[in-house]
């Protein structure tokens, strides 16, 4: 099965993206709102869908607004605020049982984009405002959660990292957006930037289940209100822009830690849409994404440096991230073997059982994605996103046609960019 099977209109400037299939018991219903990162209206933009949870013109209060999803039997929803590449993406998704299975003469599909409509774009307000008992709860909600960064230090060394690479470009920027722009938001300034985002950013709508392409569209014309829709599509940018300074960037920080934490950054020049994307998939996968992987095996289980390593792949961006915990007096000799792997690569130093290892895994891990009506649309909206049309099965094949050899030959365009390193503050041992 493979995301060909998507129907796609669009209504008022919204793609719709409709998959009819009797597999699911449930619908599966997402809604993905982006724009362009930026330091102006990333942290508004990140606390939107926050004040929207709480209530919308039909359900105000939020108990009523919760009272509508018990209604449903117990429908899901919930929200995201991810960054792909430099675009921030809010995702809005619900999950609702099927109409068959229930003895309900109000169609739940419909319940749910209505629910989900009057969400997103008939929200809660008063004077032209937002209200301001929900605007300051949901402030406090996104403070704790970028302070609560600073107390994961795994996930704080991985943003540092991105901050220090990423210094002049857009993907900077914290998702969530920062503390000290986010005291000075008030709710008629957030009801001003929720109005200027529903307008400009990108929305895509996806629902997969028993229905058809006529009766979603319908009733997304219905319940969902926007009627001055200007931005369609992404901009594709071209991966030109980030290139890499020759001189690696090192920066050390020391704060109260335990465990030091070393987070390198890598540009592969290489993004979901280039015909290069399974190769580089086949890199990280062989570098550190699996047990058996270069850094895994090497860092972790030969030579006792890391508590963890492993590496990461962000396909919108073109970037890899590698993460270890090490001991603090560890750091020259970890440096030294992680970057030994990276050069291994180049040279085709790749073992039979780690190629066919991480085609296995890979294969497996796209196979999966039918399993699951949201995998499902996830994929396809990296499609959309990078404007590269690829079924997961064609993925599959393409990771199987990856060898040694082109691996290496893709490893000799890599720069290793930045090594960040977060440790205690004892200075010298």
């Amino acid at each position: 099965m493979s995301n060909h099977l998507f129907e796609r209109t669009s209504i008022n400037n919204i793609r719709l993206h409709v998959l009819p299939t009797k597999r699911f018991k449930t619908y599966a219903i997402s809604v993905y709102i982006g724009c362009p990162l930026s330091e102006s209206t990333v942290t508004p933009v990140g606390l939107i869908p926050f004040v929207l949870r709480r209530g919308s013109m039909k359900y105000p209060e939020t108990k009523q607004f919760r009272k509508k999803l018990d209604d449903m039997y117990g429908a899901g929803f919930g929200f995201d605020v991810v960054k792909r590449g430099d675009h921030q993406i809010i995702k809005f998704q619900m999950d609702v049982i099927n109409d068959h299975f229930v003895n309900e003469k109000n169609s739940l599909l419909k319940q749910s984009i209505q629910f989900l409509g009057g969400t997103i774009t008939n929200p809660y307000v008063e004077n032209d405002a937002f209200s301001k008992s929900y605007v300051e709860a949901e402030k406090n909600t996104v403070q704790k959660r970028i302070e609560g960064l600073i107390n994961d230090k795994i996930r704080y060394a991985a943003e540092r990292c991105i901050q220090e690479m990423c210094k002049n470009e857009p993907y900077r920027l914290y998702a969530l957006g920062q503390i000290d722009e986010l005291k000075e938001i008030t709710p008629t300034i957030l009801y001003e930037e929720y109005k200027r985002w529903l307008r400009d950013a990108v929305m895509d709508i996806y629902v997969v289940g028993d229905t058809s392409l006529d009766e979603v569209e319908k009733f997304v014309k219905d319940h969902f209100n926007i009627h001055d829709k200007q931005q369609t599509e992404y901009e594709q940018k071209s991966n030109q822009g980030s290139t890499s300074q020759k001189q690696i960037k090192s920066v050390i920080e020391e704060l109260d830690v335990t465990q030091g934490k070393l987070n390198m950054g890598l540009r592969t020049h290489v993004t979901y849409a280039d015909k290069d994307y399974p190769t580089a998939l086949m890199y990280n996968g062989i570098l550190g994404s699996f047990p058996h992987s270069k850094l895994f095996v090497n860092v972790r289980e030969k030579e006792s440096l890391a508590y963890y390593s492993s590496s990461r792949f962000e396909g919108h961006k073109g970037i890899i991230t590698i993460h270890s915990g090490i001991e603090i007096n560890n750091y020259d000799k970890a440096v030294e073997i992680i970057k030994k792997q990276i050069e291994d690569l180049k040279k085709g130093i790749i073992s039979n059982i780690e190629l066919t290892h991480t085609k296995a895994m890979i294969s497996n891990q796209l196979q999966e994605i039918q399993d699951s009506a949201f995998e499902m649309i996830g994929f396809d909206f990296n499609n959309i996103l990078s404007g590269k049309e690829r079924s997961s099965d064609e993925l599959i094949q393409q990771i199987n046609d990856v060898d040694i050899l082109s691996i290496s030959t893709f490893a000799e365009q890599i720069d290793l960019d930045t090594i960040y390193f977060l440790r205690d503050k004892k200075g010298e041992e």
